[in-house]
């Protein structure tokens, strides 16, 4: 629900009353004012009543006294406070029923000024005292007549089915309008013949975010600040007089933002900002999730997508929804209404699926066993974009798809059954649309995924025949759902260049590298194998896809590949002794691979760090891999820190630290100021508040009294896929202010990062947290946040700061302030926090 301010209905006086309406009645204070837009089913989103839950007729609970049968169909009405909840509590959960086959699409509380209803009243009540005194004895009753005959004659444009891929009929697609200007409301008799047009529906969900320059937020903000002792209050209200909100703030600002940036990076970057995750629910089956795990890699491209597997546990608890850009469901028992519940908001919040067997029925779709089907191999008629078919054989799943007739959303048939009768066709693969969000779902009740190898000979045979084919038609369902099907290769890793800032840096690493080695050059790390080589050596020994990595340790300082320029990052590294000397490899399977091992045991003076131009298998928090494509930044430095030190003594601000540096590594740059790069708690950079483009991860040994640190960070540079890059911004901030900023380099922002970095350890170490918390709270994008802890439905609470140990402060009515940390869920950090429990 909105809500509107009262200059908006100073238009009323353009209206009518409705007969019977409680205008006549005088106004009542007690009652609250709104106007409820509604469109004629097929044009709107909303399906037909057809679950099991109370309808509730929105005539028993409000008196109309207004209405705008333009496009969208507008009603303003009065209800008590109980009776307007009791509205509001059945919109939003799909229970509000108008009638005649209007929709409804949003309520809109507002003010009406007693000057509007006076006019109101003047122009159209009956001067004669009797007669209002007799209209006001009957309003009440009247009440539901006029709101079900007000809906009678609204349906002059039926909507017309029309065809969609395949023989089955849909609906029209929905459209999107104004919001709604109350100057065109009129009453029944001026139009009884108009076309009921389609709304966007704009439903907020999830916890609302401040804009970071709010000054409600600020206050709060700066009173905690001070009370832990943090920074100093004057340093806070710095921050940039920016634009940014949360995502949840308001959807006309997400509305405005998303139509800005669609237009600004192409079809390049997903708005939508959902991670490339690819989720797989089989119901806890590893084997059924290896099989389709295999499959999905062998047809998407794995450079921009990850696959992970959904356990039970998580699809109910953990915060996915909104960090998916495909769920596949592939678990063939029924689903408990929980997770029917679950996969079905997803869907509505604009998810997309792909179902395999699975029992998911969004409205509109039921299911109907075919026993005989199940387990054989029978003949698939598959519809290609094209609309030429495609005949394959497929393993049947037992189950077919049959159309609602009461309504749902918009179906479309893909594929289809040849039975043994002549013209018997079962309806088995399907895509369907659900809520407003552009949710969409391709489903198959055919085992796409099941190799022919798993099958007996008769089976195999047919299978095998047709398996190019099977693979073509799972392609292009994961095209038509949004994924990147284009052919990829998993490059052998590349060999190793000793590199220095300097020759005597790099003289005595070397010296001391050798030492480490046996006496056929070998070292033995954690995870791999090094075998020092020189640049002759090494053309005379070709690389192999297995075996030690070759470090190759004559490499010139001023030699320059594709991807990394050594006289760039020289130019920009401003520091003491981080990065002095490098391991950079154009292809790596990871940089945290290069150094664990090797860190633990290179000399205090020697600042180390390796760069990946390509990695193969990064890694990211909590066991997730990290997308590692051309143009991503990627490197990993090792630090040492006293334990007993300031930071020592709050090891988690390192990661803070670190996130900070990339932001200030483009931020603090002559004209780069207004970059809109952030932080986001713990370990995040994102655009704004909008997209994540960067992460860091830290590991920690103690040995001693000594810290030993490796910081990986990876954020995107120049590629703009899979998400957005530092150099979409750069080019959009130049289009907006007409100026010409230079694109960055993968070497200037590693360089500029680990310089940052250095400053901010040093100042911490200096002067602790008060030394870097103005300008960490100035970048980061949590300013007056609102979290919920333990699950999506727990206490709500306000983001204030950082504690004095750099886990999240946050304030409640309930419990007031304490700290809390991540629940460990592998999604959203900020999602399902849990209180900390110092000992």
């Amino acid at each position: 629900m909105q809500t509107s301010n009262a200059k908006a209905c100073d238009d009323l006086i353009k209206c009518t009353q409705l007969l019977g309406s409680s205008l006549v009645c005088g106004p009542q204070i007690e009652n609250i004012s709104f106007i409820i837009e509604a469109t004629a089913h097929g044009r709107g989103c909303r399906s037909p009543y057809t679950s099991n839950k109370k309808v509730v007729k929105w005539s028993d609970y409000c008196l109309p006294l207004a209405y705008s049968p333009g496009q969208p169909f507008r009603v303003v009405a009065q209800a008590s406070v109980d009776n307007f909840s009791r509205l509001g509590v059945a919109f939003i959960e799909d229970r509000l029923q108008l009638g005649n086959g209007l929709e409804p699409l949003k309520i809109v509380p507002i003010i009406l000024q007693e000057s509007t209803l006076g006019e109101l009243l003047r122009r159209d009540c009956p001067q004669n005292p009797k007669t209002v005194k007799s209209q006001s004895l009957c309003c009440t009753q009247t009440n539901k007549c006029v709101a079900d005959s007000l809906l009678c004659h609204l349906l002059a444009d039926c909507h017309r089915p029309h065809c969609c891929k395949g023989s089955l009929l849909t609906t029209e697609r929905r459209g999107s309008e104004p919001i709604c200007n109350t100057k065109h409301l009129v009453s029944v008799g001026e139009s009884q013949d108009n076309s009921l047009g389609n709304h966007h529906h704009m439903e907020g969900h999830g916890y609302h975010l401040h804009l970071s320059s709010c000054h409600e937020c600020l206050e709060l903000e700066n009173s905690t600040i001070a009370s832990v002792k943090y920074a100093s209050a004057e340093n806070i209200p710095d921050l940039p007089e920016d634009n940014s909100t949360g995502l949840d703030s308001g959807d006309e600002t997400r509305d405005e933002l998303e139509h800005e940036s669609q237009g600004c990076f192409g079809g390049g970057f997903h708005f939508n900002g959902k991670p490339p995750n690819v989720l797989v629910y089989t119901g806890g089956c590893q084997e059924r999730f290896q099989a389709i795990h295999q499959v999905l890699s062998e047809c998407i491209n794995m450079e921009n997508n990850i696959i992970y597997q959904l356990q039970p546990q998580q699809a109910l608890s953990d915060p996915w929804l909104d960090h998916t850009r495909l769920l596949v469901l592939a678990e063939e028992e029924a689903l408990t209404p929980q997770l029917q519940t679950r996969f079905l908001t997803y869907l509505s919040l604009g998810g997309k699926v792909l179902g395999l067997a699975s029992t998911l029925c969004p409205a509109g779709l039921s299911l109907e066993d075919r026993e005989r089907q199940h387990g054989q191999v029978s003949r698939l008629s598959f519809t290609r974009e094209d609309n030429t078919e495609l005949e394959v054989s497929v393993l049947a799943s037992g189950k077919v798809y049959i159309r609602d007739t009461k309504g749902g959303g918009q179906v479309e048939l893909w594929g289809e059954l040849k039975g043994n009768v002549l013209h018997q066709r079962d309806m088995v693969i399907v895509r369907v649309t659900h809520g407003r969000d552009g949710g969409e779902a391709v489903l198959c009740q055919v085992h796409l995924e099941i190799e022919p190898e798993k099958l007996a000979s008769k089976g195999f045979d047919e299978l095998k025949v047709s398996n190019a084919l099977r693979y073509e038609v799972l392609t292009e369902i994961l095209v038509s759902l949004g994924l990147s099907c284009e052919l990829n290769h998993s490059p052998v890793p590349s060999p190793v260049h000793l590199l220095a800032i300097s020759e005597k840096a790099k003289a005595s690493f070397l010296k001391w590298l050798q030492t480490q080695a046996d006496q056929n050059g070998l070292i033995t790390l954690s995870k791999t194998f090094l075998k020092l080589v020189s640049c002759s050596e090494l053309q005379d020994d070709s690389m192999q896809s297995e075996g030690p990595l070759h470090l190759v340790t004559d490499s010139s300082e001023f030699q320059s590949w594709a991807q990394f320029c050594m006289e760039t990052y020289r130019k920009n590294l401003k520091t003491n002794l981080l990065g002095h000397i490098l391991l950079y490899a154009e292809v790596v399977t990871s940089t945290m691979d290069l150094l664990e091992g090797l860190s633990l045991h290179v000399p205090n003076d020697v600042g180390i760090i390796a760069i990946g131009a390509r990695q193969t298998r990064g890694k990211g928090r909590s066991k997730n891999a990290w997308l590692s494509p051309l143009g991503c930044a990627m490197f990993t430095l090792k630090v040492q820190v006293n334990l007993r030190s300031k930071l020592g003594q709050r090891i988690p601000f390192l990661q803070h630290l670190a996130a900070l540096a990339v932001v200030e590594a483009v931020r603090s740059l002559p004209g780069y100021e207004d970059i809109d790069l952030r932080v986001k708690w713990p370990n995040d950079i994102y655009y704004s508040n909008l997209m994540k483009l960067g992460g860091v991860l830290v590991t920690s040994t103690v040995i001693g009294s000594t810290f030993h640190l490796l910081i990986g960070c990876g954020v995107n540079v120049s590629n703009s896929n899979p998400t957005v890059c530092i150099n979409d911004l750069i080019h959009q901030h130049n289009i907006q202010h007409n100026c010409s900023l230079q694109q960055l380099s993968c070497a200037q922002v590693i360089a500029r990062t680990v310089s940052c970095l250095e400053v901010l350890i040093s100042s911490f170490q200096q002067e602790g947290p008060d030394a870097i918390l103005p300008t960490y709270y100035k970048r980061w994008l949590h300013s007056g946040t609102r979290v919920r802890l333990w699950s999506e439905d727990g206490l709500e609470a306000e983001v204030v700061g950082l504690d004095l140990n750099g886990f999240l402060q946050v304030h409640s009515k309930e419990q007031g302030m304490f700290s809390v940390e991540p629940d460990g869920n592998s999604f959203d950090m900020l999602k399902n926090l849990v209180v900390i429990k110092y000992r």
